[in-house]
């Protein structure tokens, strides 16, 4: 990323805006992300195992991106749980977005536990080139 670009990680627990402190908070997992950044804007791609769309929330809120989930992990019915090391998998992340960043068409996509998340730059952020006239 460049350095006038700022997508900065926020603290690890989950707390939604509008919760408050009296908000119960449960441990969740950081999930694996990837930045990529160009002149349009950034692609942030994360992993999240078993998490289903209805499970799933990608939220905007001054100036900060939240994601939060919780994977399903079935049990078929002949079995018994013996062992787990995680019950309900339940990951949360969250940035803060520079003011670079149009936050009103960002665009999601859900596929096989991986989010993308596309970001674009608003205009007046993007690079442009300048034409330089002689004489």
């Amino acid at each position: 990323m460049s350095e006038i670009t700022q997508v900065t990680e926020r603290n690890q627990t989950a707390v939604t805006p509008g919760q408050g402190e009296r908000a119960a908070r449960r441990t969740a997992l950081a999930p694996t992300v990837d930045v990529f950044e160009d002149d349009q804007g950034i692609v942030l791609w994360a992993d999240l195992p078993g998490v289903p769309k209805d499970k799933l929330d990608v939220k905007v809120h001054d100036g900060n991106l939240y994601i939060e989930a919780e994977a399903v992990v079935p049990t078929p019915a002949n079995l018994r749980l013996q062992h787990a090391e995680i019950r309900e998998p339940r990951f949360a992340r969250s940035f803060a977005l520079s003011a670079d960043f149009d936050t009103s068409k960002i665009v999601a996509n859900l596929d096989d536990g991986v989010l993308k998340l596309s970001i674009p730059r608003r205009d007046e952020a993007r690079p442009r080139r300048i034409e330089v006239k002689v004489g």
